[in-house]
């Protein structure tokens, strides 16, 4: 059964609008974009992380990978769990996880765990925190020796949008920045890669439509038009894009795109 452990330190539950947990729980749950980014990741996981995974999604708000990862992993998983600094977001997720799977509420600034896990995520996490490099050094330390982290942001500062913005975006990085980053805090870079190439046109040109409507647009107006943004698109569509992104998951393991909207690093504590 999951259990809920609960810290005094929550800071996104006064960052985020509780509507936006409830758009990402649908989105998670069939958009193009998630299910193209779990095939891409699970294929890095699949080969890179340690077995039996003792495995913990830090910052993995309403618990979609947790939930593809538990179904679709392939691989003995001896205990995983979903941790997140909003406890909203993790009562949003009880719901939905398998049997097994704790939530912990946790400060991503100073987690609770030294050598606990031997598999770790942070999915589109780190460009929301300010100070990045001490949040991978707590993930370093809740780390065993030899123990795997997989990180996944968002890339390259030419698709800065004001879509970045309202996500409250720290930053993109470029993929030298973000190994740098990762060896500065202890970590030996596996592998980093961007993925997200074939269909970064049609992003480039979403994100240049919609920005000429937003100069002039209310708080509540932009909310608005990035809800719709982020709404699954129609089936037939949505199909569609998700094999065009599909796609990446054999090619872009085989060869390192030049560039594309996200970047996946693969991170070793020695």
């Amino acid at each position: 059964m999951s259990t809920d452990v609960r810290a005094e330190v929550v800071h996104r539950d006064e960052e985020y609008d509780s509507r936006e947990f409830a758009m990402l729980r649908r989105m998670q749950g069939g958009h193009f974009w998630y299910r193209g980014r779990h095939r891409f990741l699970l294929h890095a996981v699949r080969r890179h992380a340690p077995r039996p995974a003792r495995a913990v999604d830090l910052g993995g708000g309403c618990g979609g990978w947790v939930d593809y990862l538990a179904k679709s992993a392939g691989f003995p998983i001896e205990e995983l769990a979903l941790a997140d600094s909003s406890q909203a977001a993790l009562d949003l997720a009880a719901d939905a996880l398998p049997a097994g799977v704790s939530r912990h509420c946790v400060d991503l600034l100073d987690l609770p765990w030294s050598g606990r896990w031997n598999s770790a995520f942070l999915l589109d996490v780190i460009e929301h925190i300010p100070d990045h490099a001490e949040a991978l050094r707590q993930v370093h330390r809740a780390l065993a020796p030899g123990g795997v982290l997989f990180v996944t942001v968002p890339a390259l500062r030419q698709f800065w949008s004001w879509n970045d913005e309202f996500a409250r975006h720290q930053r993109r990085y470029h993929r030298d920045e973000l190994a740098r980053l990762a060896e500065g805090c202890g970590f030996e870079v596996i592998d980093a890669r961007y993925f997200m190439f074939f269909l970064s046109p049609l992003l480039l040109l979403s994100r240049a439509a919609s920005s000429r409507r937003v100069l002039d647009a209310t708080e509540e107006e932009r909310r608005a038009l990035a809800e719709k943004m982020h709404a699954i698109p129609p089936a037939p569509v949505n199909s569609l894009l998700a094999g065009v992104f599909g796609l990446e998951t054999p090619f872009g393991h085989r060869v390192r795109f030049p560039w594309g909207t996200s970047l996946l690093a693969v991170l070793r504590r020695p």
